[in-house]
């Protein structure tokens, strides 16, 4: 088998992935750029994050994809008093074999909805970091698979909202993208008025991929070809985040090869086996917004989030494309 991904396998993920976007579009209304994050997210093998104020879709994405794939799927409200085995699982003493038995928590699944994990504690967001790093879970010197495919599809409210604490960069750093749904415009949300849905279980869904289509997917995507050009424009973008006056760090070396994947995930999901400069560009902001923080930071998050954005994207302008 050549390294490099073929164009007929580009077209048969292509394919999939446009049933898909057009499953979750028939309920997620006006929100195109968002649909196609979380699935490059999703092909990517990666996780998502996305903050934004109660009551714009959320959750309701997070449904409407994991409806569209027939694989597991569950959800945990993070609270305050949740504990990280209510997350992650259980060893109980069985009477009858007298032995402990592994009760497994709700994060063995294939698509998990973390809903608000910024009102868990610090010690319960920590019970993720291993999970989301390797997709697997150590329990009593025994190690388990959570899921495959495994994703993490997060919600979070802004944190200066009363009872919530901000995820730490280590946390923040297992995911691939984080973003904002934002409110819908104007026709879109007539179209949302007309059909009048407050609850998702309403929703007439029907899967359009199965699993094993996922996984065959996510195993073309570090195959799909990226010239020299476009890696040492990468580097350049990333080399300018470590120089820029304003941020406290610069991007890793994580953060490198996972804007390196998105971007690849970027060209599958466009048909093409093959990484052009536009691919980075789009998913720039979203992979690295968490990734850089100010020397200043401002005790407002969704406004450090601007300020970030705004250098990104100047950077961005001033690092000439390759042709």
């Amino acid at each position: 088998m050549s390294d490099v991904v073929q164009t007929t396998e580009v077209q048969g993920a292509k394919e999939i992935l446009g049933r898909l976007k057009g499953n979750i579009r028939q309920f997620i209304r006006g929100k195109d750029d968002v649909i196609d994050n979380v699935l490059v997210c999703l092909i990517a093998g990666g996780h998502v994050l996305i903050e934004d104020l109660p009551g714009v879709g959320k959750t309701t994405l997070a449904y409407c994809l994991a409806r569209s794939i027939e694989c597991t799927f569950n959800r945990i409200q993070f609270t305050t008093d949740l504990l990280p085995n209510d997350v992650t699982g259980v060893s109980i003493y069985d009477e009858r074999q007298r032995e402990f038995i592994f009760k497994p928590g709700p994060i063995f699944a294939n698509i998990v909805l973390a809903d608000e994990i910024n009102r868990a504690t610090p010690k319960t967001q920590s019970s993720l970091l291993e999970v989301m790093d390797r997709g697997k879970v150590s329990v009593e010197s025994e190690t388990k698979i959570a899921g495959e495919p495994f994703m993490v599809f997060a919600t979070q409210n802004p944190v200066d909202y009363e009872g919530t604490f901000p995820l730490p960069e280590s946390q923040l750093d297992r995911f691939l993208m984080r973003m904002q749904m934002g409110y819908p415009e104007h026709q879109s949300e007539l179209e949302i008025l007309r059909n009048g849905r407050l609850s998702y279980d309403s929703f007439p869904f029907e899967a359009v991929a199965s699993r094993d289509e996922i996984l065959a997917i996510q195993k073309l995507v570090p195959r799909v070809f990226v010239e020299d050009s476009v890696l040492e424009y990468l580097l350049k973008i990333v080399a300018a985040t470590r120089t820029e006056a304003e941020f406290k760090a610069g991007v890793s070396v994580r953060g490198c090869l996972s804007l390196k994947l998105a971007a690849q995930s970027r060209a599958m999901l466009a048909g093409r086996d093959y990484v052009i400069p536009d691919d980075l560009n789009k998913v720039l902001v979203e992979v690295l917004v968490h990734r850089l923080s100010l020397r200043r930071p401002s005790p407002d998050t969704l406004e450090e989030r601007r300020v970030v954005t705004t250098i990104l994207r100047r950077i961005l302008t001033s690092i000439p494309s390759p042709v």
